[in-house]
Order: C-alpha cells, then sequence, then structure tokens
C-alpha cells in the first residue's frame, strides 16, 4: 500500500493546540475584518447586472477592450478571458450601468464597443439579472449554507455525541469563514459557482472529520484505559496517512482544473483547492481540540453536580 507517512507515527497534534487556536483565530479576525471594511465583490448572479458572452475575430488586450467599452458610456464592467480561446470574453456589467434593465441593449452596445477595437465581434450569450432576484439569491444561498450546517450537527449529533457534532460545526464553519475570507482579500467574484463550490466544501471537510471520529470512537471501545487526549492523538495519527493521500490527490485534480480548465471553472477550482488545504488543517488542528475542550466542560460540570447537591448538568438535562 502507498504510503506518505510513515506506519507508526506519534505525532503528538493535540500539544500544538493553543499555538494552532491562536494563528486560526487571527486568521479569523482578518477576515471578519475583510468583511467588515472590503466587503465581498458579488457577482452578477447576486447583485444583479447583464452579463454578455462574445467571439471577437481579432485578440486584443483587455486593457483596450475595456476602455473601449468605457468610451460608449459604460462603466464599471468587467471582462474576463476564456483561456485559450481565441477572443472568446465575459462582459459583465452592473445593474446600475444596464440600459434600463434591458440586456438586448447593453448587449448592442458592447458589441458597438468592440467592434471599433477587436474588428468583427459574434454575441454568442445575453443574460440579465435583477437586482430583486440577486437579493433572492444571495439570501437563499446564506440560508442553503446554514440549513446544511444544522442538518450536520442533528446527525452527527445522533450518530455520535454533542462534544464530537461542536468539532464538526467548529471545523466547518472555520473553513467556510477563511474561504469567504481569501475571496474578500483577492477581491475575486462570489457567483453561484462559488456557492456550490462552499457547499462542496462543506461536504469534503465533513468526510474527513467524520473519518478521525470513527476511528476515535473504536479506540474509545479498545483503548479503554487512555486518556481521551491520548486516543485523538492515537486516533489522527493513525489515519493521517489516508487523509494526506486523500488531499493530495483531490489537489492534484483541481490544479489541473485551475490551470487548464478556463476561465469559466476558474473560481471554482480555486474555491475548492483553498478549502481542501483548510478542510485538512482544521479535520486536525480544530475538530480534535474542539472535542477536548468540550470533554473538559462536562468534567467540570459532573464536579460541579457533585459538590451541589440538586446540580443537574446540562448533559443530564
Amino acid at each position: 500500500m502507498l504510503r506518505m507517512m510513515p506506519e507508526n507515527t506519534s505525532i503528538d497534534f493535540l500539544s500544538k493546540r493553543k499555538i494552532c487556536a491562536i494563528l486560526s483565530s487571527i486568521f479569523l479576525l482578518v477576515t471578519v475584518l475583510l468583511l467588515g471594511f472590503k466587503g465581498l465583490n458579488w457577482g452578477i448572479d447576486f447583485a444583479g447586472g447583464t452579463l454578455v458572452q462574445v467571439k471577437t475575430e481579432k485578440q486584443v488586450e483587455i486593457a483596450t477592450l475595456r476602455k473601449a467599452i468605457l468610451d460608449v458610456g459604460i462603466e464599471g464592467a468587467t471582462l474576463q478571458e476564456f483561456e485559450g480561446s481565441g477572443g472568446e470574453l465575459l462582459v459583465r456589467v452592473p445593474e446600475k450601468d444596464s440600459e434600463n434593465a434591458n440586456a438586448t441593449v447593453t448587449a448592442e452596445k458592447v458589441e458597438k464597443a468592440l467592434n471599433t477595437v477587436a474588428g468583427g465581434v459574434e454575441v454568442r450569450r445575453v443574460e440579465f439579472v435583477g437586482p430583486q432576484i440577486g437579493d433572492e439569491l444571495r439570501i437563499t444561498g446564506l440560508i442553503a449554507l446554514l440549513l446544511s450546517m444544522a442538518a450536520i450537527l442533528v446527525y452527527i449529533s445522533i450518530r455520535f455525541e454533542m462534544r464530537y457534532a461542536i468539532g464538526a460545526i467548529a471545523a466547518l464553519g472555520h473553513d467556510i469563514l477563511l474561504t469567504v475570507g481569501a475571496f474578500a482579500f483577492l477581491q475575486k467574484e462570489v457567483t453561484m459557482t462559488v456557492l456550490a463550490a462552499l457547499l462542496t466544501i462543506i461536504g469534503y471537510s465533513l468526510n474527513d472529520t467524520i473519518v478521525v471520529f470513527d476511528r476515535v470512537r473504536e479506540n474509545i471501545a479498545k483503548q479503554g484505559k487512555m486518556t481521551l487526549r491520548d486516543i485523538l492523538n492515537l486516533s489522527v495519527n493513525e489515519m493521517l496517512n489516508r487523509t494526506l493521500m486523500t488531499s493530495v490527490t483531490t489537489l492534484v485534480v483541481l490544479l489541473a482544473l485551475f490551470l487548464f480548465g478556463g476561465g469559466v471553472i476558474h473560481d471554482f477550482a480555486f474555491t475548492l483547492m483553498f478549502g481542501v488545504i483548510v478542510g485538512t488543517y482544521s479535520s486536525v488542528f480544530v475538530a480534535a481540540p474542539v472535542v477536548l475542550a468540550m470533554e473538559g466542560y462536562y468534567q467540570r460540570l459532573k464536579e460541579k453536580e457533585a459538590e451541589t447537591p440538586g446540580f443537574m448538568s446540562s448533559t443530564e438535562k
């Protein structure tokens, strides 16, 4: 069997939990500040506007094409070139610059502008999303993320225990927030494709965490005399090769999509690549330490219950 790590690794991951907690807290704080001050660059799917896909006879620099569109009175347009397509690009016009919500008129103005610098222009696709629909998509997208995490909380609570569910949700929240923070920092467009990638990250990160938790449950049954800290360390080490193999092979595929998949799939691949990296980190350095912290919390409740007659802990309510 191919291995990336020695068979009997014995790394004390939980001894690094305080350092990792500080690092994660710093990155999460930076994410919150980025969202507060820079915000997200919402794509047309969410912000509203017109999307025009065109094919030009001549390949021209994006800066020249952007200036030609600006010269016909369209401000704030973003241009995205399809890599290797030979003159095919997407032009996104914000809702405020779309001709009274008339996508056809906007497309005609874009075609006229590009004709002056790129020769013949073929309009291949025109789409318009109104601001109200964009707001609705934004809200439903957020609801989809929250509902999926709530369902995961219920599922893991039933399959394992509440402390494991809290650990898994902490890891998922960590992954999603850091990925969103990367988009805020780079000001990459947030589209429906990116939302689909975020939901995929939830599934990937959860799978990695569940595998570790399943091994923890097995080891608790086999190693009854070991402390939970030692069992968590043992379980993470036993699953380390599987975790790294899964992450690396996934990243190889995603890197190929990122480099050669073209502009349309570029942001989807970027989101998944970033999510796989932080998801691998969180399954080891976020989920397991949170489970250990919850165990300490429950132990303190039991001690308080023993000291206080009539006290009922939250685990018994």
